[in-house]
């Protein structure tokens, strides 16, 4: 380490960004600033709407209200960064800045695997249980879960900032994206990165793994409860009940191991962009319009709203 402190410790690092072309920057400042807005809407309406009509005050979109708070918090760690480096020649982002970046968008993903699996299993006992929904699904326990998945994710997210930025940084400065992503800042690190790179498994293991483990299992103790219904119509209900949550779990971590599990070998710097793009920034602005455009309640809830706005204008 003596070698190493004798170069330059690096306070700055520089963002490739999506292009380095300036004409199809200008291009893109719009679309995205669309879609972060796009996103911003959806997500406060879904959940003003859940709070404001007495008949979404259930589980299930009591969950969906916090996982529209996270999918703000998470587009919001990096969409206003990204659009301001659209506008500047050099994109340069402070080693604090970065490692805040860093921080809130993995508390904000983390969390996110925690509240999909307890969306899950809500879903499960909806279905395999639904005598006994009520009595399980109680306010006090949906509570417990939605703090559980967001304790989760800012001990999982502090643990892997701090074993991150604690390295020494002396090299190259350059992130080959448009935020800060833990994968390729270990690799500019001039210190052993094992210990970072373990605790990394470690957040997986138990965080994303485990959540994704939990997923899995309630959708398939989901497809035995459809299985046993001999009627094709409450087949056909019951799947209806937890198809948008599949959707949604079924984009998220197809993205997420697309970008994270397969090897760099396997696809480019471009493909890579492309990939944290989706996965960035359009899943927070599609898991709201896939559950409004799916579901009779919420809409039954927005002509309702509608009606009152009309009425109260006129």
């Amino acid at each position: 380490m003596e070698g190493e402190r004798n170069h330059t410790s690096v306070v700055m690092f520089v963002l490739l960004g999506l292009s380095d072309e300036k004409e199809l920057q200008l291009i893109l400042f719009p679309i995205f600033l669309g879609i972060y807005l796009v996103t911003l809407i959806w997500n406060l309406g879904l959940i003003i709407l859940i709070r404001m009509d007495s008949h979404l005050h259930t589980p299930m979109y009591f969950f969906l209200s916090f996982l529209s708070f996270l999918d703000i918090c998470y587009s919001s760690s990096t969409s206003p960064r990204m659009l301001s480096d659209f506008l500047r020649d050099v994109k340069m982002i402070s080693f604090i800045a970065c490692a805040t970046q860093y921080f809130v968008g993995c508390w904000m993903g983390l969390a996110e695997c925690c509240l999909l699996a307890a969306m899950a299993y809500d879903r499960y006992v909806a279905i395999g249980r639904p005598l006994q929904y009520s009595v399980v699904m109680t306010p006090s326990l949906c509570q417990k879960m939605v703090a559980g998945a967001y304790g989760s994710g800012f001990l999982g997210s502090l643990f892997l900032t701090v074993a991150c930025f604690h390295l020494y940084y002396c090299g190259s400065n350059i992130i080959p994206n448009f935020f800060c992503d833990i994968t390729q800042i270990i690799s500019l690190s001039c210190s052993d990165p094992s210990i970072s790179q373990m605790v990394l498994f470690l957040v997986c293991t138990f965080v994303g793994f485990n959540s994704f483990l939990v997923t899995i299992l309630s959708y398939g103790f989901i497809a035995a409860s459809i299985l046993k219904i001999s009627s094709v119509k409450g087949s056909a209900k019951a799947f209806n009940t937890c198809a948008s949550h599949l959707a949604v779990v079924t984009i998220f971590y197809g993205t997420s191991l697309s970008v994270y599990l397969l090897p760099s070998s396997n696809h480019s710097n471009k493909q890579d962009k492309v990939l944290s793009v989706f996965y960035v920034i359009f899943i927070p602005m599609l898991n709201p319009l896939i559950y409004s455009l799916r579901n009779k309640e919420i809409k039954e809830a927005l002509k309702k709203v509608i009606k009152r706005l009309t009425h109260f204008t006129q």
